[in-house]
């Protein structure tokens, strides 16, 4: 996985030794924060046009890769892979079998490049931990009562410690959308707060685990609370702001992506701090992966290209992502039986 660049404005989320909450109120230049500060300030961020959003974003879209650059960028697209499974008829195996995977996508060519993660349920993590031994793939875990966020904070740190002690190296937590939706920001904000916390402070090996923060976008109602839910995130101390679940449609699409994009462009020009961006849900195809690529180099820059930056969480994309760097190298597209089925 490639380093953060190397600028002397940028750094890492987790690099900064300050609390969310004191970090918040210097920003927002208040005494205390309350429910009121930051409800006059996400709600004095400007207002997303929806009608020139999805104009931007649909044109965006149309955008191609150049057939000379796209063995590249399907490459760059499937070492940004978090490999996920998320069912409830999970077990040992499928884990093992889907870690064996993201090692080696493609066995019988080596120069395939593995995946960022994989994605489990906390439970399994010790399973993936083992699977993945020697390897620098990482292993997430979807933590505080995912998909639906729907349990106490006790409950919420309980998993997420779990996670971590278990060797986890990033946390994939649930925001509470009825909490954010009947404008209980403060509540929102402190639920991530003391989940990054835990990443810190819980990390046995004393690296702290990566937090993305998931803000089921589908469930946000408008683009404005897109855009007002990832910069709360991102003020609480989030790694990464991710779309979703993948258990709500609509899950991830170009316009909550580029309104993502532009959040942490903008969060890193004014505080110096780079935040990712994850994609997930409803990605299958590489026509769809390309899509995104070409959205996070003409929205956020080049800096963004990379793993350590951006993710797809996905399961079925890695497939279609091999089948096709198959036909670039042998000119013809390789039966269905070349990948195996996950």
């Amino acid at each position: 996985m490639s380093s953060p660049p190397a600028t002397a404005r940028t750094r890492t989320a987790t690099s900064d030794a300050r609390t969310a909450t004191s970090n918040a109120r210097e920003l927002l230049g208040v005494a205390a924060l309350s429910n009121a500060s930051l409800t006059r300030w996400l709600h004095g961020l400007p207002g997303v046009d929806r009608v020139g959003a999805d104009s931007r974003a649909a044109g965006l879209g149309t955008r191609s890769i150049k057939t000379t650059s796209k063995a590249w960028a399907i490459d760059t697209a499937i070492s940004m892979i978090d490999l996920t499974t998320l069912e409830g008829a999970d077990t040992e195996g499928k884990v093992r079998s889907m870690c064996a995977k993201a090692m080696a996508p493609d066995p019988g060519d080596p120069a395939t490049p593995h995946v960022a993660a994989v994605c489990i349920y906390s439970d399994l993590v010790p399973v993936a931990v083992d699977a993945l031994k020697g390897s620098s793939i990482h292993v997430a875990a979807v933590t505080t009562a995912f998909p639906s966020g729907r349990a106490t904070m006790a409950v919420k740190l309980a998993d997420t410690r779990d996670a971590i002690k278990s060797g986890a190296h990033e946390i994939d937590m649930v925001i509470d959308r009825g909490a954010f939706l009947t404008g209980r920001y403060l509540q929102v904000f402190n639920e991530i707060a003391a989940i990054k916390a835990a990443c810190v402070s819980d990390a046995p090996s004393g690296a702290p685990a990566h937090l993305k923060v998931i803000l089921e976008t589908g469930e946000l109602v408008t683009y404005d609370n897109v855009r007002r839910a990832s910069w709360l995130a991102m003020l609480a101390g989030a790694d990464f702001i991710k779309t979703s679940t993948g258990k709500v449609s609509p899950a991830a699409t170009l316009p909550f992506i580029m309104i993502m994009l532009e959040a942490v462009r903008d969060w890193r020009d004014l505080t110096g701090t780079q935040v990712g961006v994850k994609a997930a849900g409803g990605i299958r195809t590489t026509k769809d992966a390309m899509k995104y690529l070409v959205m996070v180099n003409e929205i956020a820059g080049d800096d963004w290209m990379s793993p350590t930056w951006f993710r797809f969480g996905a399961s079925g994309l890695l497939n279609d992502l091999l089948l096709q760097r198959r036909k670039l190298a042998t000119g013809r597209y390789a039966g269905a039986d070349y990948v195996t089925i996950d």
